[in-house]
């Protein structure tokens, strides 16, 4: 038996599957992101295969974040900041955090495979595709596509993912890779959340199966996650066409969600002219001193549970009422961006960034993952602000 394992093939493992197409071979290999028998499996594939190209499950940032171990030293958590950048970077960062715990368990980092696949590739002189989607599109894309409740139901178990400890080994990895219990996995999601499996598993299969496609060579070798092989060979045995821009449109935001955003400042400077005309000067000042209060306590003290720099607490009393008022510009992004001006994280807790988001305890002595609690915790007291602020403005109306 030893000496017919050693004799098999690479393209024999039941996690490689073959297409033959238009003259054209694809080498589809699904896998396991913290797997160190995956990763063991792709390199001894492309080196066996020497293909034309290898194509990975990997956009531009993620392989970058990936291969790159300086990576946060040049992050501009400042220009983050600014262009509103911080909950998509919060939600990669707490999957990522997840990924990890599962790959620490078993000695391999997460995308292990992966960059296991490029180097492979490098070392033979190989182009390498990056073939998914940009991870930020994916993120707005899932975000937009979900209901309040939904949202909710997903930030749960974000939370949730952060205090699990899996216990998992191979073996379990290798179960995981078995076509069925995947595909069950998939369908459990699409019934929790379908919107979120569309966009994170259908739309990236149409998308992979695509570029995977148009990548030049006769002889390919693509690397992607175990969920997406079934998808991606039903799309290139269909033939069928990928429209790549449709994809990569990130959904405007609907008329109601900008009508409500204007409507609480129009409620409050409304409110406020009301009272003036029916009780005078006195009234718009105590009602308007009630609400300047009513929403930079709360985001104070929300600045304050996150260990934020003092100026930050003391500036979240001034800032909220105006963000209240504005609903282009967020307290938790002008908060963060002050806290990360004024206490910049060190290169020791880049580094570790990743580690220290897996325990909740560290997101208080790490200086990155206090900006992100600044920005979570006085969104949140904004937002219990603005609605104590505003409720007490209509009672005094009627």
């Amino acid at each position: 038996m030893t000496e017919q394992a050693s004799t098999q093939q690479p393209r024999d493992s039941a996690d490689v599957q073959v297409i033959a197409q238009d003259g054209r071979e694809i080498l589809l290999v699904g896998t396991a992101h913290v797997s160190r028998e995956s990763a063991d499996l792709v390199r001894e594939l492309i080196l066996d295969e020497r293909p034309d190209r290898v194509c990975i499950e990997l956009d531009a940032q993620r392989y970058q974040a990936l291969t790159e171990r300086r990576r946060w030293e040049e992050l501009d958590l400042r220009e983050v900041t600014r262009k509103r950048q911080l909950a998509p970077l919060i939600a990669n960062l707490v999957l990522a955090a997840y990924q990890k715990k599962l790959g620490g368990a078993l000695g391999v980092a997460p995308g292990t495979e992966l960059v296991e696949a490029a180097r492979a590739a490098e070392e033979l002189g190989i182009p390498v595709e990056l073939c998914d989607r940009d991870v930020r599109v994916t993120l707005r894309r899932v975000w937009s596509s979900l209901s309040l409740w939904e949202k909710s139901k997903l930030l749960g178990a974000l939370a949730a993912s952060l205090l699990d400890r899996p216990e998992i080994d191979e073996d379990t990895l290798r179960r995981l890779r078995d076509q069925d219990v995947l595909s069950e996995l998939m369908r459990e999601l699409g019934e929790a959340l379908p919107g979120a499996k569309a966009a994170l598993i259908d739309e990236r299969d149409a998308y992979l199966a695509e570029k995977i496609r148009e990548a030049p060579g006769r002889k390919l070798v693509a690397v992607v996650g175990a969920g997406h092989v079934s998808g991606i060979r039903r799309l290139l045995e269909e033939r069928r066409a990928v429209d790549l821009a449709s994809l990569t449109r990130i959904p405007p935001v609907p008329a109601y969600v900008k009508w409500i955003g204007w409507a609480v400042p129009v409620l409050v400077v409304g409110a406020l002219a009301v009272l003036g005309v029916r009780h005078g000067a006195d009234a718009v000042a105590h009602n308007a001193l009630f609400f300047v209060l009513a929403t930079g306590i709360p985001t104070s003290i929300g600045a304050a549970c996150s260990f934020a720099h003092p100026a930050v607490v003391i500036s979240a009393l001034g800032v909220a009422p105006f963000t209240a008022l504005h609903p282009l510009i967020g307290a938790g992004h002008v908060l963060a961006f002050l806290q990360a001006w004024l206490v910049p994280p060190v290169v020791r807790e880049l580094e570790s960034v990743a580690d220290d988001a897996a325990f909740p305890r560290r997101w208080w002595s790490n200086r990155l993952l206090r900006i992100f609690l600044v920005f979570l915790l006085t969104t949140i007291g904004g937002m219990i602000g603005t609605y104590v602020g505003g409720a007490e403005l209509i009672r005094n109306l009627f």
